[in-house]
């Protein structure tokens, strides 16, 4: 696929969606041409608030958008699978958020779906994006601080939010993993790959889903993660990886980091910062210019992020929610 604009459709019109869309339309090599909500007063709101021609209150209308190269999927994730998989099946790109979908067996299916149809499909992991994650990894990948032994990730929000709020909501895959810990769970899997062993413990809600929830990843080699996730506590949103000859931490915000410290042995830290052009933090540029560029290349995946990676992620939070305790109604046996 050779284009020069990537034309965009966009399913969903709640906060990720507008903070995404806002990137594209600053983008000069995108070009958002359709939205799509449940209810044509949405979709038209949308519309006009971002100058987008086309506004459906269906999801099948955008699907088949024959003018729609690629489509962001925003739902909640609980929607995730029939969204996306609705907008393969009728031949579009995909770009789908996190949690990719409720458990491992429906991205499965996804991902089953994208290659059949030769579609491309990543899921809007931005932190892999980033530049200065992706700065932390090349290190970490070429030994600057040794053997990796420990990775510490965390991310809470404080809360508190009601049992009307989606968060709290067992329908809409609700719990502070799935919405949060996907971050910690992802960030560990990104430097030591899938566990071999995972252990957790949780508070849940009266409803059902995690309040908090804290695991222990380990591998083969000895590595240990340990990660947490909270929706009725603040955490620092901090991350550090330990290595047989230093350290780096990302003091707040590691998701979307723009700094981070090397400790090595025998020397004195080293900053490493976001430069000039990267522009601000919370910037989804860097995850919307990659999707481009795979399409220009004719790509139907990511190598920043990998398929099998997500499939990987997904199967870790599946094994969190087994050892916790949490199933979503719509799994069945």
């Amino acid at each position: 696929m050779a284009v020069d604009r990537v034309r965009w459709g966009i399913l969903a019109t709640g906060g990720i969606a507008a903070a995404f869309t806002a990137d594209l339309v600053d983008m000069a090599d995108a070009e958002v041409v359709a939205v799509a909500s449940r209810t044509d007063a949405s979709a038209k709101a949308f519309a006009e608030r971002f100058g987008i021609p086309k506004a459906y209150g269906d999801w099948a209308s955008l699907a088949e958008d024959a003018d729609v190269d690629i489509v962001y999927v925003a739902t909640p994730h609980s929607a995730h699978r029939a969204a996306a998989g609705m907008c393969l099946e009728a031949g579009r790109h995909v770009l789908c958020e996190k949690a990719f979908t409720l458990n491992s067996g429906e991205a499965e299916e996804l991902v089953a779906l994208a290659r059949r149809h030769d579609r491309f499909l990543m899921e809007a992991m931005w932190m892999y994006c980033n530049p200065v994650v992706r700065r932390l990894k090349a290190l970490v990948d070429d030994g600057v601080i040794g053997d990796v032994r420990t990775v510490q990730a965390d991310f809470g929000l404080a809360g508190p939010f009601p049992p009307s709020h989606r968060l709290r909501d067992p329908a809409q895959g609700g719990g502070a993993l799935l919405d949060l810990g996907v971050y910690p769970v992802s960030f560990a899997q990104l430097l030591l790959g899938e566990p071999s062993d995972i252990a957790a413990r949780a508070v849940l809600s009266d409803e059902g889903v995690d309040l908090q929830t804290g695991a222990l990843l380990s591998w083969e080699s000895g590595a240990l993660a340990s990660v947490h996730c909270s929706i009725h506590g603040g955490t620092p949103v901090a991350a550090s990886v330990t290595g047989s000859k230093g350290r780096i931490d990302i003091p707040d915000g590691f998701f979307f980091a723009d700094r981070f410290v090397l400790h090595r042995d025998g020397r004195e830290p080293e900053e490493f910062t976001a430069g000039p052009t990267h522009g601000p933090r919370n910037s989804l540029k860097h995850e919307a210019a990659e999707v481009m560029r795979a399409l220009r290349a004719g790509e139907t995946e990511s190598p920043l992020v990998p398929l099998d990676g997500t499939l990987a992620v997904m199967r870790t939070l599946d094994t969190i929610r087994d050892r916790i305790g949490v199933r979503y109604p719509s799994e069945t046996d």
